[in-house]
């Protein structure tokens, strides 16, 4: 599998972020990517005044998503995003969007929401209440997390158990005291715990780290990127999964399993 993690400071007008979301595709379309990992909140930024995002998300067929899903038309490259979607209380619902040739093929709304660090995303978003989404991407089996996800292993132990190889991880990582190493740590502990690679995009700017990533299964990060957008690139291989697993069996290791019952937000 090709993976390509494009990463991008968000402008607070959507049709600007929708502009760079399409260069971003026709980038990794034009270099045969099999996988396109963009940012969490690539529809708009939210700084100073988070309630704005209720009144800038879009339905899923709004031009925002159709225009991704369209720009991949033609293509076999899968692409994954992070959008904010109206919902029935007047919140919205934080969801990634995965989409290959021109049609919307997955959708995982975020299960465990930010309210952490003195913020609260619960205030405008509703907690997801949909099981773990594995979507099958160039014969690869890619479980979907979003951002504060990445903090509760039991989530990616559960995509694991779905037969997630890879997981792809959009954020937008919010700067603060050691921060980048709280990222850098859960992502890399998320690949070698499940013996998976993970590809995770870090929304830039000045909100945001960036720090994309690729890490393999044991726990190696291939590429990364700093704090400016672009575009990166990693390979992953069957033989160097099998590899892993055989060297680090963890999951046949393990003595006990995750239970799958989804716990009220609080």
């Amino acid at each position: 599998m090709r993976i390509a993690v494009g990463q991008f400071a968000s402008a607070e007008n959507w049709t600007d972020n929708l502009k760079t979301c399409q260069e971003l595709i026709d980038g990794a379309v034009a270099g045969a990517a099999d996988l396109l990992v963009l940012p969490e909140g690539a529809l708009s930024l939210f700084v100073d005044e988070p309630a704005r995002i209720r009144e800038a998300a879009q339905p899923l067929d709004g031009p925002f998503v159709s225009g991704l899903v369209e720009r991949t038309r033609g293509s076999e490259t899968t692409v994954i995003a992070g959008v904010h979607v109206p919902a029935e209380d007047g919140r919205v619902a934080n969801v990634l969007v995965a989409a290959r040739g021109g049609e919307l093929v997955a959708t995982y709304t975020k299960l465990h929401l930010y309210d952490a660090f003195g913020r609260r995303e619960s205030d405008n978003v509703i907690p997801g209440t949909n099981a773990p989404v594995v979507i099958d991407c160039a014969g690869w089996k890619v479980g979907l997390m979003t951002c504060y996800d990445v903090r509760f292993p039991e989530l990616a132990r559960l995509l694991a158990d779905q037969g997630a190889q890879v997981l792809a991880v959009p954020a937008a990582w919010v700067r603060g005291p050691a921060k980048e190493w709280h990222w850098e740590v859960m992502v890399t502990a998320r690949a070698l715990e499940n013996t998976c690679y993970v590809a995770a995009s870090g929304e830039c700017g000045r909100r945001n780290i960036g720090a994309s990533m690729v890490v393999d299964p044991l726990g190696i990060a291939r590429a990364r990127l700093g704090d400016a957008p672009g575009l990166l690139w990693a390979g992953a291989s069957a033989d160097e999964l099998a590899s892993a697993r055989r060297t680090l069996p963890v999951l046949e290791n393990r003595r006990f399993a995750v239970d799958p019952r989804l716990e009220p937000h609080v």
